[in-house]
């Protein structure tokens, strides 16, 4: 190993600082945009009705509150494991800490999974169906494995020109939605129909169901945090990338929103996996349905690369903090990745492919991460009395609070969500106590050895 290469603690190469503050607003930006609301918009419209853009806009604020927090913390502690970071030094208790390390990279697993199906839903179906959906979703995340492994350089500038491509797609709705408006088309008394399936109680929990399922569109900044060891100046770059990201992604949604209900009914919508597809064939412009089909298809790609990177990052550095054995955080001398983490997150991602449709898999990813995200919040608040020596972001003290509460509500049963994201979400932490539990069992043995 050259005399001149920085290595970890544990004598393992450190991980390149690659990542600029252009590439992270690009990251970033590319991480939240992509499988929520290129293939779950169609399900949020089942769920409230033509309103579709309320849901988006209160994902927004939620994801800006929590955001500030995220900011403030990856400030004070630039390193790679995150939430589960700030947990273990807010509460110092390292069952919960590996919790919730354990959801947070379920979460990002889900998502993938998510996305891996979106990809071999209706977008691909303009091309073809020779294949069954599973093995295309299998041999999509082997491909991810593959680029992750190359290198985080090659795999964010990957990121890059995908972001650019998805972006284009929701230009080209914004473009249409344009045209309708200017020429009178579409049916704009359709935005303000709420259609929860009642009112009172009903339309609260309709509302909060639909903003549960549509905030997995927001989850992904989050991810970001997990790079902080690959960027450059983290202090410095992350509030920037990060208020910047959630900003454009937020005005981007509610106006895709606003489109997709203006030109098609929330039923026409509900009924597709790929429900932009409508928009594009129900609007006047004369857009190639292929053409949008494959942007859709390279959206997608880039959420579940984005996915499968942070689950490999949060591997490295939970083995690193000594909650996963130190074999997690092995990392390819040549190429500088974390491969043992990686080969693992692509297992698990390949396990959970085959479990869920898209609207499912999305509500549990919502689901954890909004758990994870009360946490971060009231963690926050707690670390204030840890000062740092280094200058970093604060947060106004009421966005956590506030960002706590919103979380709590949107992961509890007001949140009308079907049973089955509680049941995969209660078997994923189950099977994390396990691994936990056999975890302790080993590092026990190792040291009466």
């Amino acid at each position: 190993m050259p005399a001149s290469q920085p290595t970890t603690p544990a004598g393992e190469p450190a991980l390149k600082r690659a990542i600029g503050p252009k590439l992270l607003i690009l990251f970033v930006i590319g991480d939240i945009l992509g499988t929520g609301i290129y293939a779950t918009t169609g399900k949020v419209a089942g769920k409230v009705g033509g309103a579709l853009w309320l849901p988006f806009l209160i994902g927004f604020v939620v994801a800006i509150l929590t955001a500030a927090s995220y900011v403030e913390l990856v400030g004070k502690y630039p390193k790679a494991a995150g939430a589960a970071l700030y947990t273990q030094k807010a509460f110092k208790v390292p069952f919960l800490t590996f919790v919730v390390a354990f959801m947070v990279m379920c979460s990002g697993l889900a998502s993938a999974s998510a996305a891996a199906r979106a990809f071999s839903g209706d977008y691909l179906g303009e091309f073809t169906d020779a294949l069954p959906p599973t093995l295309i979703a299998i041999l999509f995340i082997l491909a991810l494995a593959a680029i992750n492994l190359r290198g985080v350089a090659e795999s964010v500038k990957a990121n890059v020109v995908l972001t650019l491509v998805e972006l284009s797609g929701l230009l080209v709705i914004l473009s249409i939605g344009a045209y309708a408006v200017l020429t009178g088309d579409g049916e704009p008394s359709r935005l303000t129909d709420l259609e929860t399936g009642g009112t009172g109680y009903a339309l609260i929990t309709g509302v909060l169901g639909a903003t549960a399922l549509g905030f997995f569109a927001f989850v992904g900044f989050e991810d970001s945090v997990n790079m902080a060891e690959e960027t450059q100046n983290p202090a410095r770059t992350f509030p920037r990338a990060i208020f910047i990201g959630v900003a454009v992604t937020g005005t981007i949604y509610v106006l895709v929103a606003l489109v997709s209900s203006l030109l098609v009914d929330s039923r026409t919508l509900e009924g597709s996996s790929g429900p932009l597809l409508e928009v594009v064939k129900a609007g006047g412009l004369d857009f190639p349905p292929k053409l949008f089909a494959l942007i859709a298809l390279f959206a997608v790609t880039n959420s579940a690369l984005i996915n499968i990177m942070m689950a490999s990052r949060l591997c490295y550095g939970m083995a690193n903090e000594r909650i996963l054995p130190p074999t997690m955080g092995r990392v390819l001398a040549k190429r500088r990745t974390p491969w043992v983490g990686i080969v693992f997150v692509t297992v698990l991602a390949i396990g959970l492919v085959s479990t869920g449709e898209i609207e499912g898999l999305g509500d549990t990813t919502s689901f954890l991460l909004l758990c994870v995200f009360a946490v971060v919040n009231v963690a926050v608040l707690v670390l204030r009395k840890d000062p740092v020596d280094h200058p970093h972001f604060r947060t106004p003290t009421v966005l956590p609070v506030l960002g706590a509460i919103t979380s709590l509500i949107l992961a509890s049963p007001l949140a009308d969500r079907a049973a089955d994201v509680y049941i995969r979400a209660g078997i994923l932490v189950l099977i994390g106590i396990g691994l936990w539990a056999v975890n302790r069992a080993v590092m026990s043995a190792r040291e009466k050895a």
